[in-house]
């Protein structure tokens, strides 16, 4: 009998409701309604506008202009800049968490299940260019933004609880060697992935080779994979 690995989306931490918004579980007005479409306009605008310019050449005028809004609502949802940039910074981990709680993995194929998650996040790496450009601009200011986050913390505990049961089921079925660390596995397949995207331009001059064509990514991703399934089998 085949079990699923799965992960409920609302296993990843709940936004708080922003300011004017209806509360979780009651139906918005349609002023409510307005609210959160201005605040989700500001957000992706925001994502965008820091993605190219970074947080410190990201301009408030800039964001307000490409979302259609003012700045005086930027300020009102998200009382600064550097609170907009905090809102976008959780949002890349929230939705990053989401699409990973979606994921359906069969509790018989243990290696199966993990190639599926290594399969996940290069692709999501690769659809989602902004979630490498912001984390390497955050990392730039020594996570000093995050920091102040009261809820990116609790963003880590979904990403490593898929991968705690599927390393679960894999040392139960022999498969997969015990006293493996599900935190220590996420880290060796993001970095991994992140690395070679993050610096695939500078790679590609220092090889002189295109590590962005087809046939160069589709290698490296069975590298990952080979590399990540050695370290875990019994």
């Amino acid at each position: 009998m085949k079990t699923n690995l799965a992960l409920a989306p609302a296993s990843a931490p709940a936004r708080a409701a922003p300011r004017g918004l209806a509360k979780p579980g009651r139906k918005p007005g349609v002023r409510e309604q307005a609210a959160q479409e201005t605040q989700e306009a500001i957000l992706r605008a925001a994502t965008r506008i820091f993605a190219k310019h970074g947080f410190s050449g990201g301009r408030v005028e800039q964001i307000s202009r490409a979302a259609k809004s003012h700045d005086r609502m930027i300020y009102y949802y998200f009382g600064s800049k550097e609170g907009l940039y905090i809102a976008v910074l959780e949002d890349l981990y929230r939705r990053f968490n989401e699409a990973e709680a979606a994921l359906k993995l069969n509790a018989d194929e243990p290696e199966q299940a993990l190639v599926a998650v290594i399969g996940f996040i290069w692709n999501y790496y690769q659809r989602n260019p902004e979630f490498i450009t912001l984390l390497n601009d955050e990392n730039l200011h020594r996570g000093k933004h995050i920091t102040k986050s009261l809820r990116a913390h609790d963003y880590s505990s979904p990403a490593t609880q898929i991968i705690d049961t599927v390393l679960a089921a894999g040392v139960a079925q022999g498969v997969f060697r015990a006293g493996l660390s599900a935190r220590d596995v996420y880290l060796m397949i993001a970095s991994l992935n992140y690395f070679y995207l993050s610096n695939r331009h500078t790679l590609s001059a220092f090889f002189g080779a295109r590590l962005e064509s087809p046939e160069a990514l589709a290698h490296w991703h069975q590298q990952v994979i080979d590399t990540v399934l050695r370290a875990v089998r019994a």
